[in-house]
């Protein structure tokens, strides 16, 4: 390393140190080639951030100027841009010939080829996902110089064109696989005039001397001729991005024995070419640190500083690389409209998240909306049926085969095209198929088709009605867990009052239900509709909600309960009571017994949840700061969090390798403390179970923890029986 630029780094090592977070920071020096997988590792383990960022400088030190320029670049990259000012003078000068430069690892050759082939420059905003472009690159490396196709896919504003051109930002994999260099061609929905017009410039950017024509191709046919001979004798062993493709037909003009990389929202467009073909699916696949790191790029902030509402912008975002960067875009010219972008997400008010920018679509609406009009007519009102399904929701093929009363084999075929063109995603767990919407997607078929929803679900309901009895369900149909968790929302949704009502009142729905799901989510339904069903008969509704929250820890439990049984011991004045007494006399004429208390309690239970979520005693139970969570803990020694309002449980962690005496939420409740007979106390990540950290202060059980009520510095009481409070 030059001796200036190794002062500079001496000079500011202790503000270094102070500051930086070296994980991120490692992974860009890692992609330019100047760390080593090993040489992290040995990082990561030093206990400290501040050792960990002492050690990383030690090993910088003893490396050459491109570790120096890397780190720099990591330094901007993280938003670390007054501590890369520090370094800005002591940047060395380092000569095209020596390998990798200071942009980003790249070579003046991949530069020069990369150039002359029209592949796109990086983003303004630039975040690596090494993972996709390393399984590119070895697809790349499987077509061996060999004629082939790998093929990009996946749904709008995932990023495949960027992935496209950093694949081959790649020295080893330009020289080795494609000497004859790179050729960009965006391609895009094409006429056959478009796509002429698009293969003339190809054969003139490849042929500027004229040497094999002077005149241009007349028509596809001779384009096609034409640029299997510049391809074959002017540039052997080159690759061709197709970029955007969207109808096979279009590829038919390139099957020529070419070498070709192509991003494209079908992956059934290679169909219909020979020869070897490799594909890499892109979900859109932003974890929440990728998308701080961008928003934090866009904005010239630490992902540190960024306002609390950049986590909320993250999660509405679902992920896309497009929306991220749409908003950050926006946020750059407006940093003011944090708040008000956050409001259109969470409105999907899409239209109005718009931006004139690199990529083709300037709003997200009109990117979603181009995959769907480029469906065949005959199938988009399919399309639109699915407007209905919930987030997160794999649905069977036999709940479609249902809604549109049509064979299996049928239904499949039309879902395929959906998959084919990044607009449906399929899970193949075993011999069935089931398939569920991006977030994204979701939103915008609920926006799209709003005025259509209520008619879609009543469709959904009257199909079910069509082919079923509720209570007649069985667990083991392929659909049976769909229908037993959904009809409810169907129904609501429909505006079909009278049928939910019948539905959630019946003892028999009750019976089947629990058996096969427990009580939470019945309780859960009781409480979403409870507008709904308190219209009808407030009592009735308060006797089954009541009947279920105070039975539920023996509804959840094997065996399952004699139900009807259970409801005889309701109040005679119950509904609940009432249908349990009449099933009882039916089953009675065949020979069942059935017992009915005469010395029932009139008084009205005070409790309106019971749960049983612990197998030995229960020693302490607490609710969250917003008190939607109760998290216990007892003899069993297991923590469990459930739902304070149904019940329905959320985490069990066997916590301790003893009784757990008592928990706590943090006031923020992001973290949950427990202390058990072990002599230890833990802290756990609320939401995920994960084990945040262990202490060993005390010499005795431990009996009691608990939380500062200030979530702006979090402090950790805990009492012992060591006699010492710490």
């Amino acid at each position: 390393m030059d001796a200036k630029a190794r002062n500079c780094l001496l000079q500011y090592r202790e503000a270094l140190e102070k500051d930086i977070k070296t994980s991120y920071i490692m992974d860009h020096m890692i992609s330019d080639g100047v760390l080593t997988i090993s040489e992290e590792e040995k990082v990561k383990n030093e206990p400290t951030k501040h050792q960990r960022a002492a050690i990383l400088i030690k090993m910088i030190l003893k490396k050459d100027n491109r570790a120096y320029i890397s780190f720099y670049n990591a330094l901007l990259h993280e938003g670390y841009k007054d501590l890369a000012a520090l370094l800005h003078s002591g940047i060395p000068v380092i000569s095209s010939s020596s390998g990798k430069d200071s942009g980003g690892g790249i070579t003046s050759y991949v530069r020069t080829v990369l150039c002359e082939g029209g592949v796109p420059q990086r983003p303004v905003v630039f975040v690596t996902r090494k993972k996709l472009v390393n399984a590119i690159q070895q697809k790349l490396f499987k077509l061996n110089g060999e004629p082939g196709w790998v093929t990009i896919y996946g749904m709008a504003g995932c990023g495949k064109s960027v992935l496209a051109a950093e694949a081959v930002r790649d020295h080893s994999l330009l020289e080795g696989c494609f000497p004859g260099g790179v050729h960009w061609v965006s391609v895009g929905k094409q006429d056959k005039s478009g796509l002429l017009m698009k293969l003339q410039n190809l054969c003139a950017r490849l042929d500027q001397d004229e040497s094999f024509s002077q005149r241009l191709p007349l028509n596809i046919e001779e384009a096609k001729d034409r640029l299997r001979i510049l391809m074959l004798r002017k540039h052997p062993r080159s690759l061709l991005i197709l970029d955007d493709v969207w109808d096979p037909w279009v590829l038919k003009a390139f099957d020529n024995q070419c070498q070709i990389l192509l991003t494209t929202r079908d992956k059934s467009v290679t169909d219909s070419v020979m020869g070897p073909k490799y594909e890499v699916p892109v979900e859109s696949g932003l974890g929440k640190e990728k998308g701080l790191e961008i928003l934090s790029l866009f904005v010239n902030m630490k992902k540190a500083d960024l306002p609390e509402q950049a986590h909320s912008i993250i999660k509405e975002c679902k992920g896309s690389p497009l929306v991220v960067s749409l908003i950050g875009a926006l946020l750059r010219d407006f940093p003011n409209r944090w708040e008000y972008y956050l409001r259109q997400l969470q409105n999907k008010q899409f239209k109005r998240i718009r931006k004139s920018s690199s990529y083709d679509y300037e709003a997200l609406d009109e990117a979603m909306s181009i995959s769907v009009e480029m469906l065949r007519e005959n199938i988009k009102d399919y399309y639109t049926d699915l407007s209905i399904l919930q987030k997160d929701v794999k649905v069977p093929t036999k709940v479609l085969c249902v809604l549109w009363d049509m064979e299996t084999e049928d239904v499949e075929d039309i879902l395929q095209e959906f998959v084919n063109k990044s607009l449906l995603f399929c899970d193949r767990n075993g011999k069935s198929f089931c398939y569920y919407l991006h977030d994204l997607q979701v939103d915008f078929l609920t926006e799209k088709n709003r005025s259509q929803l209520q008619d879609l679900h009543k469709k959904m309901v009257t199909q079910f009605q069509r082919y079923y009895q509720p209570h007649a369900l069985s667990p083991d149909q392929e659909d049976g867990m769909y229908w037993y968790s959904f009809l409810a929302y169907h129904m609501a949704s429909a505006n079909m009052h009278k049928e939910l009502c019948a539905l959630m009142f019946s003892l028999d729905w009750i019976k089947a239900k629990t058996e096969l799901v427990g009580p939470a989510h019945l309780i859960h339904e009781f409480v979403e509709y409870s507008h709904i069903l308190d219209e009808k008969d407030c009592a009735v509704c308060e006797n089954f909600q009541e009947f279920l929250s105070l039975n539920g820890h023996l509804l959840g439990r094997q065996p399952f309960p004699n139900i009807v049984q259970l409801g005889l011991c309701e109040p005679e004045t119950s509904e609940v009571y009432q249908q349990a007494k009449l099933q009882a006399k039916q089953e009675v004429d065949n020979g069942k017994l059935y017992l009915e208390w005469t010395n029932k309690k009139t008084i009205k239970n005070l409790s309106r949840l019971v749960v049983r979520p612990h197998t030995d005693a229960v020693y302490h139970a607490c609710f969250s700061e917003n008190g939607q969570r109760i998290a216990s803990c007892g003899a069993d020694k297991t923590l469990q969090v459930f739902k304070a309002e149904t019940g329905e449980k959320l985490l069990e962690i066997k916590a301790h390798e003893d009784e757990v005496l008592c928990c706590a939420f943090s006031a923020d409740d992001r973290f949950i403390a427990t202390c058990s007979v072990d002599k230890k106390v833990k802290i756990w990540n609320s939401v995920t179970g994960e084990l945040v950290h262990t202490y060993e202060e005390h010499s005795e059980q431990v009996n009691c923890c608990h939380f500062t009520n200030n979530s702006n510095h979090l402090l950790l009481a805990t009492g012992s029986s060591d006699f010492f409070l710490k």
